[in-house]
């Protein structure tokens, strides 16, 4: 049997953790001037909005393997989220969906040349202050 998958025995706190580094990365990036930080500051808001969802979905119950699986399907985990209680306004859950519909991850990973087709970074940065806020409420209040 080979090695553990990386984050496989991380629990709630260590990824809410690394999601709020993810966070502040991304909020101090968006402050230089240049519009060359917004392609690096997207995508560590988007994969800190994951994290913040990976947090609350283990929290509900998934296992590590099971949120894997959805790759960076940011309209499941929120799905989930949503059935496992999470309340969003309308206009974040829409958004979270429409990132995936649009594969706005891999775009920004691997297409530079559609970047023109991505949603607005304030639009991004909204939804990860919101998600943020909210699965740290609800799992405090869990606790």
């Amino acid at each position: 049997m080979g090695l553990a998958y990386p984050g496989e025995t991380a629990n709630v706190r260590d990824i809410m953790n690394l999601a709020a580094q993810y966070k502040d990365a991304a909020v101090e990036l968006g402050q230089g001037l240049s519009k060359l930080h917004r392609i690096p500051q997207r995508l560590l808001a988007l994969h800190s909005i994951e994290l913040y969802l990976n947090a609350l979905l283990l929290s509900k119950g998934l296992d590590h393997k099971a949120i894997r699986d959805f790759e960076h399907d940011l309209g499941e985990r929120t799905r989930i989220a949503v059935e496992a209680g999470l309340v969003l306004r309308k206009r974040t859950a829409a958004h979270l969906a429409t990132l995936s519909a649009s594969r706005e991850y891999l775009i920004i990973r691997y297409g530079p040349e559609l970047s023109a087709t991505l949603s607005q970074i304030n639009r991004v940065m909204a939804t990860l202050d919101e998600l943020s806020q909210k699965v740290r409420r609800m799992l405090r209040a869990k606790s």
